[in-house]
Formats: structure tokens, sequence, C-alpha cells
């Protein structure tokens, strides 16, 4: 019993304490030959000197408030026009989206492709199809790219090795970084023009409720962003030193670009194409690196039911790898093994280790002391979570009245316990729904 409660200790902090400081070490210790020259390639693109014509591939259903303020953001990069095609696909959309895009069509040359509703995966692979480029960026609606994003996005493709580049999602619970504020506000005022523009359209006794839900937008914050900043940072940390040592297992959804001769499509009812196309990439024999001046931005989840649907979302279509691509299993088949099994599969098993460690510390408790600290330990984590679940509550009706709530270190420190709950929970969640085939993408 003390055996199985040990292995399972080591098990969870190898996942989310050894793998990260190993990871890192090896990094500092062991970088790839390739990288210096990888990065000469990259600071040489950056100079402008390389400026390979780009497809933008963005899918979305009943987007359609969402799309001229999206296609302004990408004419507005610092990247000559003449070499970005913008291909915006609507899976059976029912709102202003076809309108939208006729209008888009013909005063920005987008390329509007209209599928019958059938998810993401069978959008992009349409969208792919009329991409007429050799590198290919994906994007989502939602989420703004930095002036100089685009640029930096492609400069690692100077590497002939390298088949794929993430950027860096910037959240606003970030607040060491000193872009996100400049770019939220780019962002509100963004959003303000696209209010403006679904308003004028809009019968005039909608007009004044839709002020108002924008004012009430205004002051609501997220109730989580302590916990979804940290975790973040620290995913992202991870993320660059895969990258330094290797290839990164899986890229950011809103912000990545690749080579459109390594496309393959995608499985109709793929959740993670973010995740299955980078890695098929790596067993192809190429890098998928991390770009972190490729900046892209979005605010963190308004509060822990939210983001526990992220989450969701992001490891049922993990689970849901492991039989579309079954090779990844494989350290014969999948160069990226090592890093693959320890960043996702093995948060995939952490929540079934946890309980193994909380019942079998109460059970040997009495026969020592350490057991019996391990178990106090744990009581007192779960409740600290507990009071990050109360304080998201709290706070939550707190700014729907305008009141005030107190920022403290051990508020900070609750609302992190409370985001580990959270994922964790998602992860059995995600099992459930992975297989019962539950749409999680929309």
């Amino acid at each position: 019993m003390a055996l199985v409660f040990w292995i399972a200790c080591g098990f969870v902090a190898y996942v989310y304490v050894g793998y990260p400081l190993l990871l890192h070490v090896w990094g500092r210790i062991r970088r790839r030959p390739a990288l210096s020259e990888a990065l000469d390639f990259a600071r040489a693109g950056s100079k402008g000197d390389w400026e390979p014509a780009v497809s933008f591939v963005i899918a979305g259903r009943n987007e359609g408030r969402r799309i001229a303020g999206r296609v302004e953001n990408i004419h507005e990069l610092e990247y000559p026009a003449a070499k970005r095609q913008i291909v915006v696909v609507s899976d059976g959309s029912t709102d202003q989206t076809h309108e939208v895009l006729e209008q888009m069509r013909v005063e920005h040359g987008v390329t509007p492709v209209e599928v019958p509703e059938g998810g993401k995966a069978r959008a992009l692979n349409a969208g792919v199809a009329r991409a007429a480029n050799d590198v290919i960026v994906f994007a989502d609606m939602r989420q703004g790219f930095a002036p100089d994003a685009l640029r930096a996005l492609v400069a690692p493709f100077r590497d002939p090795r390298v088949g794929a580049v993430s950027g860096e999602l910037v959240l606003n619970g970030e607040s060491r970084d000193r872009r996100a504020e400049d770019e939220r506000r780019a962002r509100d005022d963004r959003r303000a023009v696209d209010d403006r523009r679904t308003a004028a359209r809009m019968p005039a006794g909608q007009r004044k409720g839709r002020r108002r839900w924008a004012m009430r937008r205004a002051i609501l914050e997220s109730t989580i962003t302590d916990g979804v900043g940290l975790y973040w940072r620290y995913e992202k940390q991870i993320r660059r030193d895969e990258s330094a040592t290797g290839s990164v297992v899986g890229a950011t959804g809103a912000i990545y670009a690749m080579r459109r001769s390594l496309w393959q499509p995608l499985p109709p009812d793929t959740i993670l194409d973010d995740v299955l196309t980078p890695m098929r990439i790596v067993m192809a024999g190429y890098r998928v690196v991390f770009e972190e001046r490729a900046c892209a931005f979005d605010r963190t989840a308004l509060d822990a039911g939210a983001e526990g649907r992220r989450k969701l979302r992001t490891l049922a279509g993990n689970y849901q790898l492991l039989w579309l691509e079954p090779r990844l299993l494989l350290p014969w088949t999948n160069p990226a093994w090592m890093q693959f099994m320890s960043h996702k599969v093995g948060r995939l098993l952490v929540p079934y280790a946890l309980p193994t460690v909380f019942v079998l510390s109460l059970l040997l408790a009495r026969h020592s002391a350490l057991y019996g600290a391990a178990f106090g330990i744990q009581c007192g984590f779960y409740l600290l979570a507990a009071y990050g679940a109360w304080i998201e509550h709290t706070k939550a009706s707190a700014a729907s009245t305008n009141s005030a709530f107190p920022v403290t270190s051990v508020n900070r420190v609750a609302r992190v316990a409370l985001m580990f709950i959270v994922m964790n929970t998602s992860a059995v969640a995600g099992l459930g729904a992975a297989l019962t085939r539950q749409k999680v993408w929309r």
C-alpha cells in the first residue's frame, strides 16, 4: 500500500514539476545544434528580406458580427498585402454571415467558403482546399494579432527543417506582459466598431438594449484571472523548452502556421486540429517550433464554468488523439514521444492518481505521522480550492452590483487551487465526452 502511495505521488509530481524541470535543464545543457541556426533564420526573416505568400484560413459558425473586425485586423498587419490571402469558411451559419462575407469579398478580396454544418475539422479541410499559397496561417475569429505577428510567425520557415510554427496567445491574466494592456485597448476599440456597425443594422428598440449590454460587458471581469494567468505562463514555459530541445507537442489554435505541402485532411470529427496537425508534421520528420514574438491576444474565460468547458474540449480532444493517431504512442514512430507522453498523456492520468494518494494517505496515517501530514496537506489544498470557488461566486455577484472585492495573496492561491481542480475534473469529464462522442467544439 505504501509503495502504491509513493508511485502515485511520484507520478503526479513528475507530470507537473519533474517533467518541466527536466525539460528546462535539458534545454540548457543539450540545446539542439540547429537551434542557433534557426534563430539566425528567424532574425533574417524578421528584417523583411524574406516574405513568403501566406493564406489565412479561418473557420466559424454564426460569426457574422466578428468577421469585419477580424479582416481589418489582418489588413493592418505589417506584411505586404499582395502576399496575403484570406479564406473565411462559414460552417452552416444561419446569421448574417453570408451577407458579411459577400461584402468582405467585394471590399477586401476575401475568399468566402460556405459549407453545410459539419464541425470545425470539415470547415478547415474546405478552407485549406481553397488556399493558394505555400504557407497556411490558421486563426480564430475572436483573437486579434499584434501588428508584427505575421512576420514573426513565418520567419522560422527559412529553416527547411521547420514544418510548423506556433505563435503565443497572450491572455489578460498575464499582467507581467506589457503588450497585453495595449492590445486589450486595441481589441476594445475594434469591438466598439463592431458594436456600432451591428447596432446600425438593428431596429431602434434593440439598439438601446445593446448599449446596455456593452456597458455591462465592459465592467465584467474574469473571476479566475489569477489562476488561469499563472497556469498559462507555466504552460508557455514548457512550450519554449520543448521548442528549444526538439518540437512542441501541439500549437496555439489561435495563431499557428504550417507548410501547405505537409497538410493532411483532418478526420471529420477532429476536436484538436491544433494538436493532430502539428504531431503529424513531427512524425513526418519536421520540427514544430514555438515563436513567442508572434502574438495573438484574448481574454481569460469569465469564470470557472467557462474555463471548465474550454478544458473539457481540450482534454476530450487529447483522448480522441489516441485513437485517431495511435502511432503517437509508439516511440519509434513519434520523435517527440517523451514530450507527448509527459505533456499530454500524463495529464489525462493524473486525476486517477490524486484520489489514490488521498485515500492511501488516510489509511496509512495511523502508521506514520508522515502520511498523516500528507493527508492534512491534501485536505488543506482541497479546502483552499473550495474557498476559491466561493470567492468566484462572491466576486461574480459583486461584479454584477459594481462592488469591490478584496485581492489578497490567499485569495490568489485559492484561485490557483481552484483551477487545478477544474483542470483535473475536466480530464475525467473529457473521457466521458470522448467516449460518447459529445460535441464539444462549439
